[in-house]
């Protein structure tokens, strides 16, 4: 174990703080008695017992409280700290302030569902086929692998004042839009530049020339999308206090879920009849679109959160931002992810060998299965009428989309009250601990302490996320395998509907337990930080250890805000296993593709079948994912390392 490391087992149990008290020392030095009017500072080691905390948080949806009367939570030594004592990043934030901070991914999820929903339907118009467009989407996972490290370390490493992620939050999005739009305006853009030196549209070349073109776009819109994600995530961990990381992602998994059902509500829509001034084919209108709504949310995320100024973390070194120090610093922090991080890693990899075929894949199959009838009456079908058949049969897909949405929302609105909460040790301060007027807050907070009460009445006793999250992927796995005895659209569709509780999982698990885990040790540096520039001693020994810690944090500076590179790298473990994905899908598709337009094409069933394994390994690799050793040890009396692995 690093010694530098702020969580590392080497450390004592005064040092290893839990939440509250790291909240409490690294904001506040200790009230001052009116007795003694002595300067006072942070003591070296801060017992457990110096700092305590005693608030409600039964619900994702409430601002925690105090239990007994929504005043101040945090005490130092028996007296409580008011809010104006805390730092601004550390108090509690409102469900407003949630919603806010994470509304630039319902934008974000808008563009992928246009993507996800009509990018192969739209590729496959202009002229690949199946095997070769499973090559094309391989640009999701090649830009997830490279993109999202490199930007989760420069943002790390950025020294702009309007904070860290913003920059690279906003220069994605116009990345984003530029691409979407190109896309989109693809085929008239060739069509147009090779009519000005007279080529017919109709010409091979503009063919081919069209389907290099609309490749070379969506490699760049997907790793315009990565950059956009990469940094939204990061500002998730940098603004969220680390006591709310499970309640901000759970309000991420909310606001991507409404992303969800925009997307697909409007692929469902006639667009071009309803706004024919934004384009003249329904994929043109949804790139417009979501190319309106991704700007909104980025910029309301980015107007209305302030980040921390990076500018207080004092310079970087000019060879870390280098292509060899970008490769340096990933293997580095892949030698040191935490065990439970590496874990999570690991059941991501498998899970999404399964996730990827079908969300590329799954408006192919249900719009299949809606064709197979027609092209059984009318086997020799044209060019046009086949068109016509899949531009109806994508539009069906896409409402089962839109039901899977659907249930996804509904799904993440309700699971987190009925989901055990990992924050047993509730360490945390109230929102509004800033305002000195107790009997207002007073009323409010038992208010919010008599429907916390009432909510936690629903929760299930041992369902914890963990549990849920293996769940998801069993639930997955059965409904894949179902593929077998489906052959209706309708059928297809209470299908898709049921994997929306899962996809409310994916989005919210993994996340929640990576960022609690992040923020919780970038506070840990940040107490330790305060300690060596707070504490002073005349003894000489005194002064020798305060010149160890300071090489200490020194040290231990080069990967102190590590959640733009550790969630790059969790990144790595979703988009490196979608390429086996792609090449396996390529691999049936060339084996059992039949022509278009021919009915009883099953090439897309059987990816989706043989996803259902990997999802089955990914249940059982998620039943070694520890819980966390605050929760642990609440419920069990005892402490856990951090090297120990939790059962079922």
């Amino acid at each position: 174990m690093d010694p530098d490391d702020p969580l590392s087992p080497s450390l004592s149990r005064q040092q290893r703080l839990p939440t509250a008290d790291y909240i409490a020392a690294a904001t506040a030095s200790p009230p001052v008695s009116p007795t003694d009017s002595s300067d006072t500072v942070l003591p070296r080691a801060i017992s457990l017992e110096n700092v305590s905390v005693q608030l409600n948080e039964e619900s994702p949806l409430l601002s925690p409280t105090n239990a007994e009367n929504g005043g101040p939570s945090l005490q130092y030594n028996g007296a409580p700290l008011r809010g104006s004592q805390l730092s601004d990043f550390d108090r509690s934030k409102s469900m407003l302030y949630l919603i806010f901070l994470t509304m630039g991914l319902a934008g974000l999820q808008i563009a992928w569902t246009v993507e996800f929903s009509n990018g192969t339907p739209y590729l496959l118009s202009l002229g690949l086929s199946k095997s070769i467009m499973a090559l094309v989407w391989i640009a999701g996972p090649l830009s997830g692998t490279l993109v999202q490290p490199y930007v989760g370390i420069r943002s790390d490493n950025c020294r702009i004042s309007w904070g860290r992620r913003k920059p690279f939050m906003v220069a994605g999005t116009a990345a984003t839009i530029f691409s979407l739009l190109a896309l989109a305006w693809t085929r008239a853009m060739v069509a147009g530049i090779f009519a000005a030196f007279g080529v017919a549209p109709e010409a091979p070349a503009v063919r081919l020339t069209t389907i290099i073109t609309a490749v070379f776009f969506v490699y760049v819109l997907d790793f315009a999308i990565n950059t956009v994600q990469a940094a939204c995530r990061a500002f998730i961990v940098d603004c969220a206090p680390a006591h709310q990381q499970e309640s901000a992602n759970a309000w991420a998994s909310r606001v991507t879920g409404v992303g969800n059902i925009v997307g697909y509500l409007l692929g469902y829509m006639h667009l071009p009849r309803l706004l024919p001034f934004l384009g003249d084919t329904q994929f043109k209108v949804l790139c417009v679109i979501a190319s309106i709504l991704l700007a909104l949310t980025v910029g309301i995320s980015c107007v209305y959160v302030r980040e921390r100024d990076p500018r207080l973390d004092g310079s970087v070194k000019k060879n870390r931002l280098g292509v060899a120090a970008f490769f340096k610093q990933v293997f580095k922090a892949m030698r040191r992810l935490p065990p439970r991080i590496r874990t999570i890693c690991q059941v991501q990899f498998f899970a999404w060998i399964g996730w990827f075929p079908f969300l590329f894949y799954i408006t192919t199959y249900i719009g299949q299965l809606y064709a197979n009838p027609y092209f059984e009456k009318n086997p020799h079908m044209t060019d046009d009428e086949i068109d016509e058949v899949m531009e109806h049969a994508t539009r069906i897909g896409t409402f089962a989309l839109l039901i899977f949405a659907l249930t996804s929302f509904i799904a993440s609105i309700f699971l987190p009250f009925i989901v055990e909460s990992s924050n047993n040790d509730r360490d945390t301060v109230d929102t509004y601990n800033s305002n000195d007027d107790d009997d207002h807050y007073s009323k409010r907070g038992q208010a919010s302490v008599s429907t916390g009460r009432f909510l936690s009445k629903v929760v299930i006793p041992g369902f914890t996320l963990r549990r849920a999250w293996m769940f998801s992927h069993v639930l997955f796995a059965l409904t894949m395998l179902s593929t077998f005895f489906v052959s209706t659209p309708v059928g297809g569709t209470v299908l898709v509907g049921f994997l929306g509780i899962s996809w409310a999982i994916t989005l919210w698990a993994p996340f929640a337990f990576i960022s609690s885990e992040l923020s919780h040790r970038d506070s840990l540096r940040r107490l330790r930080a305060r300690h060596v520039h707070t504490h002073t001693h005349t003894h000489t020994h005194a002064d020798a250890d305060n010149d160890n810690d300071s090489e200490n944090d020194n040290d231990s500076e080069d990967n102190g805000d590590r959640a733009g590179i550790i969630l790059g790298l969790h990144n790595v473990s979703i988009s490196a296993p979608q390429v086996i994905a792609t090449i396996g899908s390529s691999l049936i598709f060339k084996l059992l593709q039949r022509p278009r337009g021919t009915a009883g094409d099953d090439s897309v069933d059987w990816v989706l079948r043989i996803a259902a394994v990997s999802a089955l390994v990914a249940a059982y690799m998620s039943s070694r994912v520890r819980e966390d050793e605050r929760s642990a040890s609440a419920r069990k009396g005892g402490g856990m390392d951090d090297d120990e692995e939790g059962g079922v």
